[in-house]
């Protein structure tokens, strides 16, 4: 496993040099859907990736955001769970806060991530049972347990959300989910529909840190499901989950909606 998760290390890192030379540069890019941008070195890097990837683990299955999905990856035990450029708002717009995200999940859960930021010069690694590393140094992540002061990387903070503090709000929510690993923020939360390839391999970072990861209503986060969404997900020290949890469920629900009647 040791050598399986430095050969990904090392194809993240190549991706997130290809990404580097053409970064701050003049390329394409378009929207996918209103505010959902892509670029073509989104694409570039991602075939970069599958090409890599393949070649290292063939009997894996793939799962990327500039990929169209084939059910047929539901049939792996292990699985490619890609975001060429997680961040590609602030890729294009020649800002630091993205980076490529890689993890190798394996029924249902992450046991190799990595996220590579090359603008940042930071390397994120983890393996499952093996702990995380940041520039190979471990991570132990926040340890707070109390919720009032709980750093958060954001823009701006809600009038009922006062009593936390803002931290730095990189675009990529890998890199704002691997903060809570390294100690730089106690709390990361959203409360909407994600893809698992924004949060597989940071999940991992987190939890091997000593963090705590879960969907926005608390379940556990399962990767490789045949529609590859999750809704939501809260990234904390583990003393202070209970409490993101609480004040959050209600916002959660009113966003989910009533529910269905049997």
């Amino acid at each position: 496993m040791d050598d399986l998760a430095q050969s990904v290390a090392d194809i993240a890192r190549e991706a997130g040099q290809l990404a580097m030379a053409r970064f701050r540069t003049d390329f394409a890019r378009w929207e996918k859907v209103p505010g959902n941008p892509v670029c073509e070195v989104d694409l570039a890097v991602d075939r970069m990736l599958r090409e890599r990837l393949s070649v290292l683990l063939p009997d894996a299955g793939w799962l990327s955001e500039e990929t169209a999905d084939n059910p047929d990856r539901l049939a792996h035990r292990r699985i490619w769970v890609v975001d060429p450029i997680d961040g590609t708002r602030d890729y294009i717009r020649g800002r630091a806060g993205w980076a490529v995200s890689v993890a190798l999940v394996e029924d249902g859960r992450p046991v190799i991530g990595v996220l590579d930021a090359p603008v940042r010069d930071e390397v994120w690694q983890a393996s499952a049972g093996r702990g995380a590393t940041l520039n190979g140094r471990p991570l132990v992540a926040s340890r707070r347990d109390e919720f009032a002061g709980a750093r958060v990387p954001t823009d701006a903070l809600p009038k009922a959300d006062r009593d936390l503090t803002m931290v730095e709000k990189p675009n990529s929510i890998a890199l704002r989910m691997a903060m809570v690993a390294d100690d730089r923020a106690d709390l990361v939360a959203t409360l909407r529909w994600g893809n698992e390839w924004d949060i597989a391999a940071a999940a991992l970072i987190a939890t091997e840190a000593g963090g705590m990861v879960t969907d926005a209503l608390g379940a556990d986060l399962a990767f490789n499901k045949p529609d590859p969404c999750a809704f939501g997900v809260i990234t904390s020290s583990r003393g202070i989950h209970p409490a993101a949890l609480e004040r959050l469920s209600a916002r959660a629900q009113s966003v989910l909606g009533p529910p269905k009647s049997s």
